[in-house]
């Protein structure tokens, strides 16, 4: 499993969580920060995910 998928999955928790905590405090900027890095944390797990489809084809 490639590390971008792991780190990736840890970025979307922690960007929910903190979107979360600014719609509950009323904070459109944590809101929206944590959007942002749960977009970001989506992309670098989508990138794994094709590493590792990468490696899996090429060790065939």
């Amino acid at each position: 499993m490639d590390k971008n998928r792991i780190e990736g999955a840890a970025k979307q928790l922690k960007g929910s969580v903190k979107e979360a905590m600014g719609k509950v405090t009323g904070n459109r900027v944590k809101q929206a920060e944590g959007a942002a890095e749960r977009l970001a944390g989506t992309m670098q797990a989508k990138l794994g995910e094709a590493a590792d489809a990468l490696r899996g084809r090429v060790k065939r």
